[in-house]
């Protein structure tokens, strides 16, 4: 029975690794996502004239200040999914820290 218990641990502690290395996609992802804004951020903060705006396959000619409220509003957005995952990977890696020496206990004795 013991060994049956620690079988499923391992495949828990397994599952653990694969949502803990999603994390660290999505996360990455978001960041490369929030350097692009931090970017965009600093080039328009140079730019003197009105800037253009990617909209799907076209430019369009926007006001400056509207773009940047719209820049900040999603690297705030991006700020918080970054902190929520954050929060995800540090619960998830304690949980498999305790589900590791859990099994590292049963296989000693």
């Amino acid at each position: 029975m013991a060994e049956k218990e620690t079988e499923n641990k391992i495949e828990q502690l397994q599952l653990l690794e694969q949502n803990i290395q999603a994390l660290l996609v999505q996360k990455q992802n978001f960041q490369n996502q929030l350097l692009e804004i931090e970017n965009s951020l600093d080039e328009l903060s140079r730019i003197k004239d009105k800037p253009y705006k990617i909209i799907g396959p076209i430019m369009v000619l926007t006001e400056k200040e509207e773009l940047k409220k719209e820049l900040e509003s999603k690297k705030e957005v991006l700020d918080l999914r970054i902190k929520s995952i954050e929060k995800q990977e540090n619960e998830t890696r304690n949980r498999f820290k305790i589900l590791q020496e859990e099994i590292i206990k049963e296989l000693k004795h």
